[in-house]
């Protein structure tokens, strides 16, 4: 069986372009025993990836020039030589923009499409699901009453973080770009309040949704979001840096005088918790809680999902191009085959 691959070319210096990537088709290996085939149907696009096109010191490897990009997966099992998996099954893998694979049977998971779309398996019943669960709920740890902010509101992480927010009684308030994803986050998502952070009464719109000022706040962007956001936050809030996309094509540093010496005062004075994580290192602690939880929510419609699908592989680069602009609205996927 032959494949289609997209690879890195060039590391991209800023935005990454056409010239980022190449195709390539070349034939799969032959199946060996524990190992099953695989034809792609769903690819999913995620911002961290920005981060595995640079040399630059990270939690994760880069890739190196010639690599096939990286990315979760769902694939139909075409020919199987691993017990427990049939040719017409459906499994969440870690094969890549590609458009057939080979696995091993025991690194993939089975899905069930008579439970949930398999897409959720790349959203919100998966990586950016589970990111949004352990982040907020470990690091943000709301209580009653408390207000919750996130940015990127309508993208698969932001969405469910405002409406698990609302389920342990906390209130909500959405940041997003432009005036259709501030709609969708009180009408499709539940929110309390929304902002659209391109406004320019931006800084007044998130002065008036928090009047009691933040208690959480999930980072997702970075830039000049966080250094209005953080002017609002109260006593001993929590900050969970889940991700920064607003730096991820930056090539040199932003303008402005520098805002360290403030941020380092109000660490001080507001006995603040900033915490990076990597969604990974909950896996132990808090994996089998996301499963059965957001299987839950998801059923009962106390969590909504919005998909961006993006049809055919050779989509992939610009669609990718365009999520780091902001230009997706809700969780981006591609329709490989």
């Amino acid at each position: 069986m032959d494949t289609t691959q997209i690879r890195l070319a060039q590391r991209p210096v800023g935005e990454p372009d056409a010239s980022t990537f190449t195709t390539v088709t070349e034939a799969l290996p032959e199946l060996a025993d524990g190992q099953v085939s695989l034809a792609i149907r769903y690819l999913s696009l995620d911002p961290y990836m920005r981060g595995r096109l640079s040399t630059a010191k990270s939690y994760a490897d880069p890739l190196e020039i010639g690599d096939v990009m990286i990315g979760g997966t769902v694939g139909e099992v075409v020919e199987s030589r691993f017990d427990g998996l049939l040719p017409g099954d459906f499994v969440l893998s870690y094969s890549g923009w590609q458009t057939a694979a080979i696995a091993d049977g025991n690194q993939v998971r089975k899905l069930d499409p008579s439970v949930a779309p398999v897409t959720t398996a790349l959203g919100v019943l998966g990586m950016p699901g589970f990111t949004a669960y352990a982040g907020l709920l470990e690091i943000g740890r709301p209580k009653e009453g408390e207000t919750v902010v996130v940015a990127a509101g309508t993208g698969p992480v932001g969405s469910a973080v405002g409406q698990i927010a609302r389920i342990k009684g906390a209130r909500a308030v959405g940041i997003a770009g432009g005036p259709d994803k501030v709609r969708a986050l009180t009408e499709d998502f539940g929110f309390d309040a929304a902002i659209d952070h391109r406004a320019p009464d931006f800084v007044d719109q998130l002065r008036a949704a928090t009047p009691d000022g933040i208690d959480v706040y999930f980072e997702n962007v970075g830039g000049a979001v966080f250094d209005a956001v953080r002017r609002r936050l109260n006593t001993y809030a929590r900050i969970p840096v889940c991700g920064l996309i607003a730096n991820y094509n930056l090539t040199s540093a932003p303008e402005g005088p520098d805002q360290m010496a403030g941020l380092m005062g109000q660490i001080l004075t507001k006995s603040l918790t900033i915490r990076g994580f990597i969604q990974s290192e909950f896996t132990r602690s808090h994996g089998r809680d996301f499963v059965r939880d957001m299987g839950e929510w998801v059923g009962s419609g106390q969590v909504r999902y919005l998909e961006d699908v993006v049809d055919g592989l050779e989509n992939a680069p610009s669609a990718f191009a365009g999520m780091l602009r902001g230009e997706n609205f809700g969780k981006l996927v591609v329709k490989v085959g």
